[in-house]
């Protein structure tokens, strides 16, 4: 005797809500989970996130401890104390001061808020034993530089980069006292910067600023002195 099942097949509709169901749900997570990382690597110069944020936070990177001001950490993902890879902040110039919240820009305003850089940029990461900055200068740059070197200036001596290096278009200012030493960028369609580094324990500090800034040298060489004693943490 032949059984017939009393229950009918699914419909063909059903089947397709059925497969739609679950590509459905991953779409919707996917949606989440982008929105969520934009959120968290949106840069925000603004306050540090709430009144009961702290004001300062330690962090610990490449085993060398920071106390950094929130309101001056540029990536949400980066604002939070313990161990980190690397954190970048920025400081008003010359006063030092964290940075407040950008203003607005409409299209109507934007060429005339569009103004000249007035921070300094720093970025601390741990250097897990890598060249030490100024073993980078005594050793690798000279391979690259030009012979001739320029008249000191107010105590600034500056070198060319030749152009067939892998420094081409850039300049290597250095000076004994206040010392420093500061790989440039040229001014072409965009301003150009420069680059100082430092060791601090397990740490590289290296900050960023504008190249016309060289004309006081000596005052922005004692700002980014003065970051890097105010930001270390207590020393046992």
């Amino acid at each position: 005797m032949t059984l017939f099942s009393a229950t009918s097949p699914p419909s063909r509709s059903t089947r397709t809500r059925a497969h739609l169901l679950p590509i459905a749900l991953s779409g919707g997570c996917a949606v989440i989970a982008i929105a969520l990382v934009a959120y968290l690597l949106w840069p925000t110069w603004g306050a540090g996130g709430g009144a009961n944020a702290p004001d300062k936070l330690p962090v610990s990177v490449g085993g060398t401890l920071f106390n950094l001001p929130a309101a001056a950490i540029r990536m949400k993902i980066q604002r939070h104390s313990g161990p980190q890879e690397r954190i970048d902040l920025d400081f008003l110039y010359p006063s030092l001061e964290s940075p407040g919240p950008p203003k607005h820009v409409t299209v109507d305003s934007v060429d005339t808020t569009l103004q000249a850089i007035d921070r300094i940029f720093l970025s601390i990461a741990a250097h897990h034993d890598a060249l030490a900055p100024e073993q980078r200068v005594g050793t690798i740059y000279p391979r690259y530089l030009d012979q001739a070197v320029t008249t000191p200036e107010d105590g600034l001596t500056m070198r060319m980069f030749r152009s067939d290096t892998p420094y081409a278009g850039e300049d290597l200012y250095s000076a004994a006292s206040p010392a420093l030493t500061a790989r440039c960028t040229r001014d072409a369609a965009t301003p150009g910067m420069c680059l100082s580094e430092h060791r601090v324990g397990g740490a590289d500090l290296t900050f960023r600023f504008p190249r016309k800034w060289l004309s006081q040298w000596r005052e922005v060489t004692e700002a980014m002195d003065r970051l890097a004693l105010q930001l270390r943490g207590p020393r046992g």
